[in-house]
């Protein structure tokens, strides 16, 4: 058995390991060196000038990608969380057909990849007056986020004992007063969850901030900064694999140093009740 299970995961460990080497080791080489022999790695020739050329590019601010983007995923984090806790707090202690039917309808969007969504979008956004702004970018980003929210949050609220609603009913407060103070605090590990992979989402995602912000908002994120690097008719590719790299790293540091929690809310649900 552990034989098959190394000869099914070495494949697996292949494609993951080989572009993660060409996007270090071609972070280092010269444009010859990379259009040439990619895989190589000429130990004399290899240097850090490309990663600092990259940080100050003239085009554009990599590091005002980077602030721009973070603020970006905290935005979406808090909007997402005033949105869809409260509205999983009402799912998950309802007892009606109608709450079931509504955590349904969420979940749908679990399977509806938000690159069908794009051009529907922009005619909204395009009514409401909100396409290229910032305030219609970050909508449409936490709607994308509800459904995983909504099936982490009301999966974990389920495992809450209703006795601490009754509890704080007695005593005087009301349904979102008991949410933020008695259930919200104990759902960390589910918000934990949340905030990693909408993160992550918000941090790694190209076509949303491409189409809906564009180039004329002069507002690069991470993602976009990549492409902003690649010509029309030729590629630098001593300016994009450094930018890469650097976009890469942060958040693949994030998704290492919360992983516990990431399987911590996604199997609480799953686990009690």
């Amino acid at each position: 058995m552990n034989l098959t299970r190394r000869l099914v995961l070495l494949p697996v460990v292949f494609l993951m390991v080989v572009p993660a080497y060409l996007l270090v080791v071609n972070s280092f080489k010269s444009q010859q060196d990379i259009t040439q022999n990619p895989f190589g790695i000429p130990l004399p020739r290899l240097s850090v000038e490309y990663l600092v050329n990259a940080l100050n590019s003239p085009d554009f601010s990599l590091i005002k990608a980077y602030i721009v983007t973070a603020l970006f995923a905290v935005g979406v984090n808090v909007l997402s969380l005033l949105v869809s806790g409260p509205a999983a707090y009402v799912i998950a202690r309802g007892t009606r057909v109608g709450h079931r039917a509504l955590l349904v309808l969420f979940l749908v969007g679990m399977f509806i990849p938000g690159q069908v969504l794009v051009i529907p979008v922009i005619y909204v956004l395009k009514t409401l007056g909100l396409m290229g702004t910032v305030p219609g970018f970050l909508l449409f980003e936490t709607t994308l986020t509800l459904p995983i929210s909504m099936f982490l949050y009301v999966s974990y609220i389920k495992t809450v004992p209703r006795e601490l609603d009754e509890a704080a009913r007695m005593d005087g407060a009301g349904p979102l007063t008991t949410f933020w103070r008695i259930i919200f605090p104990l759902m960390k590990p589910a918000v934990v969850t949340a905030i990693v992979l909408h993160t992550i989402g918000v941090w790694t995602d190209f076509v949303n901030p491409q189409i809906i912000l564009g180039p004329a908002s002069s507002l690069y994120t991470v993602t976009t900064s990549v492409y902003a690097a690649i010509g029309k008719y030729s590629t630098d590719f001593t300016v994009v694999y450094p930018n890469l790299l650097v976009a890469v790293v942060p958040v693949m540091a994030f998704f290492v140093f919360l992983q516990r929690n990431i399987v911590s809310g996604l199997t609480t649900g799953a686990t009690k009740g």
